[in-house]
């Protein structure tokens, strides 16, 4: 998977200084579209059992920083797994 490295590089170094739709974007290619948007969080299926979702909110633009290093989390599952 080609993930935009420059994004994921930002992600990691400052999760409180990510923007909404770069996180979107992100979460859109490794997960697929999102179960449910149009509100302020965007919704996304995992391939695992148990709590087989990451939840990401617009915060006035901004990522919150807790969903970006659960995403960051979930790609790194996806990633050893492989």
């Amino acid at each position: 998977m080609a993930l935009p490295h420059k994004i994921l590089d930002q992600m990691r170094r400052e999760p409180a200084n990510v923007r909404f739709s770069d996180l979107k974007k992100i979460c859109e290619m490794v997960f697929g579209p999102p179960r449910q948007h149009g509100t302020s969080h965007a919704i996304f299926k995992t391939p695992w059992p148990g709590d087989p979702r990451v939840n990401i909110q617009n915060a006035k633009g901004k990522a919150k920083s807790y969903q970006v290093r659960q995403v960051l989390l979930a790609i790194d599952k996806l990633e050893n797994a492989r």
